[in-house]
């Protein structure tokens, strides 16, 4: 008997239909799985027999079986599809009727029957709701991560067993209860406070900036300046993500095979930081069958860089696209998979090997040309697309030995959420969600400079030799900085404040 039984694989963060078609005749015994499968899935094989066994179930061993996994100019790839080959199997191998075709199953089978967890459901979970499926089977360990997308029933499955009991009608699987996405948004919990962190007035104020717009920021200073802790602080000040904003960031944690244990959704801005030594691959993703990077898995968060210069240049060079177009796109023989990678990027450095060549107090050792090399392991045009480039001065011991705290970052949260609440009416109806993701088109209709402000902004183009990367930063920056002053317009002290972030540290 013929029969087919619906699936999904997962591409990029989206989602192809695959069909497990199964036929099994009563010719010369065989076990064949066809269509393009790597080897877990030619693997899978063994699984399914044991398991059938191990549910006490007949297997078929006397009848030719063949599954294709359609279409077959696809790779198939992972363990996924483990559960829709059985299934499939005892439909054809039994001879009975299935009410399945408006349904999407995915799982690995272990050899004792039981269905394991599975990379991609929240993305399969939207691609069953966006071509009409009305059922999705998926691992018990997997349901409520399905259930986010309500518009679908979703039936967790702990063992084959089950499965076949519910196709049969013996005991049909109950769908879970959808719960609301907005249970799972707790108050966000940082042990990190701006209150505890001494001094830094003006770099509080530059991180607060690159917070309302998500504009990228550069850290340099001494040693112990508190460069990395006053990285760390700002998810503090973030934000809290929209429910848009959550599942986006879910699907990608989702495929990665990253989300929260015990919790279905990432609520909280991601923060990453990976160490210097981190390679191309891991930073922006890739791999044979690609997957996302850090920079993707700090989507709609904070990508932090610590020690910046140590990183190989050949790794940073990477970030130049993903830091202009929010995107990045990893191209293979297969085709191009594209993951979003719209993150602040949060750099530190010290100011040369040593790191005292900005110290009034402590001599610096390097010779000018160690520290014009140290300097150029950046790049001048990543250097281009930071927006604020700030100095991080030692603190002295007056200012630690102080008891009185410093403004907390809930208060400068409020300022934040603010400004981001200007810009999601700004960009009601467009694609952009902050200031830093104007295209030329926008700076236009949103970011009116007058007459001083426009002679400001030319004096500093000329002097400074800026490019006209840096122009239309500037002017992003200066209208995140007027967001922050609940100003309408554009005033020139705001193009001043954004052209003192913009000087390159060191030069």
């Amino acid at each position: 008997m013929f029969t087919h039984i619906h699936s999904a694989a997962v591409l990029g963060l989206d989602c192809i239909s695959i069909t497990a078609e199964v036929d099994i005749a009563g010719s010369w015994p065989g076990y064949q799985i066809v269509g393009l499968a790597d080897a877990s899935i030619q693997e899978a094989k063994e699984r399914i027999r044991t398991a059938w066994k191990n549910t006490g179930l007949t297997f078929p061993s006397n009848a030719r079986i063949v599954i294709n996994l359609a279409p077959a100019d696809v790779r198939k790839v992972g363990s996924a599809y483990d559960l829709p080959m059985a299934v499939g199997m005892f439909v054809a191998s039994e001879q009975i009727d299935h009410e399945l075709e408006d349904a999407l199953i995915v799982g690995e089978l272990a050899l004792d029957g039981n269905v394991r967890h599975v990379n991609g459901v929240l993305p399969m979970a939207i691609f069953a709701r966006d071509n009409g499926y009305k059922k999705l089977y998926v691992p018990e360990v997997n349901a409520k991560e399905a259930s986010i997308i309500h518009e679908v029933s979703v039936f967790p499955v702990q063992n084959f067993k089950e499965m076949i009991d519910d196709i049969t009608g013996k005991k049909k699987l109950q769908k879970i209860t959808p719960v609301p996405v907005t249970e799972w948004f707790e108050e966000q919990q940082n042990d990190l406070d701006m209150a505890y962190i001494k001094g830094q007035g003006f770099v509080k104020r530059a991180l607060e900036i690159a917070a309302s717009g998500s504009h990228n920021i550069l850290l340099s200073g001494p040693p112990g300046s508190g460069k990395t802790l006053l990285a760390r602080t700002l998810p503090s000040i973030l934000p809290r993500m929209s429910i848009h904003e959550a599942i986006d960031v879910t699907k990608i944690y989702s495929v990665a095979g990253m989300l929260p244990p015990g919790k279905p959704i990432v609520s909280e801005r991601p923060f990453r930081a990976p160490h210097h030594s981190a390679s191309g691959v891991a930073l922006v993703g890739g791999g044979k069958f690609p997957r996302p990077g850090e920079i993707s898995l700090a989507h709609r968060g904070v990508l932090f860089l610590d020690e910046f210069p140590e990183f190989p240049r050949t790794v940073l060079e990477n970030l130049r696209q993903p830091l202009e177009d929010g995107v990045v796109s990893i191209s293979r023989a297969q085709g191009t998979t594209t993951f979003p990678a719209i993150f602040t990027l949060v750099a530190s450095q010290n100011p040369c090997p040593c790191g005292y060549a900005s110290d009034p107090d402590k001599p610096c050792h390097c010779s000018p040309m160690h520290i014009a090399r140290y300097q150029k392991k950046v790049s001048g045009p990543l250097l281009d697309r930071i927006d604020l480039h700030t100095e991080v001065p030692r603190i002295n011991f007056d200012k630690l030995s102080q008891n009185e705290l410093a403004e907390s970052s809930a208060s400068i949260r409020e300022r934040v959420e603010a400004a981001r609440e200007i810009q999601e009416r700004r960009f009601r109806n467009t694609l952009y969600a902050t200031n830093s993701e104007m295209k030329n088109k926008h700076i236009k209709e949103f970011c009116t400079l007058d007459d001083t402000s426009i002679d400001l902004l030319r004096q500093a183009v000329t002097h400074m030799h800026l490019s006209a990367r840096s122009y239309h930063r500037i002017i992003k920056l200066s209208r995140t900085i007027a967001d922050l002053a609940t100003s309408k317009n554009i005033r020139t002290p705001h193009v001043a404040e954004a052209l003192q972030y913009r000087t390159k540290v060191g030069e």
